[in-house]
């Protein structure tokens, strides 16, 4: 990678960062996801809410995103986003049922 900022997939490290970007309910949604332990769904619902915003699965180190870092990327991604963000947090719902569903299929694989 060209800068130290950039990583595989959102590192919820820059979560912070992504506060005062939009509206209040913005906000909210970026504190409940900071102030969640670490693994827990919600946790995990706002990185792949970002991760699907960001679009990381198709960055490559040689792109111009990888190489501003995902700081850079992450923050331009919530500014660029044109939806309202009452939609980020249907975003984040969705993300979150889906995380919710991934671990009770695994708690009961592992059983």
């Amino acid at each position: 990678m060209y800068t130290s900022d950039t990583e595989i997939i959102f590192p919820m490290r820059v979560a912070p960062d992504l506060k005062k970007l939009r509206g209040p309910e913005w906000d909210l949604l970026v504190d409940r996801a900071c102030d969640a332990p670490e693994c827990s769904v919600e946790h995990l619902a706002f990185n792949l809410l970002l991760v699907r915003l960001n679009d990381c699965l198709s960055c490559r180190t040689h792109s111009y995103r990888a190489q501003q870092g995902c700081t850079y990327c992450a923050v331009h991604s919530v500014r660029r986003y044109r939806g309202k963000d009452s939609e980020l947090s249907d975003m984040y719902n969705v993300a979150f049922e889906e995380v919710s569903a991934y671990q009770q299929v695994t708690e009961q694989i592992s059983q």
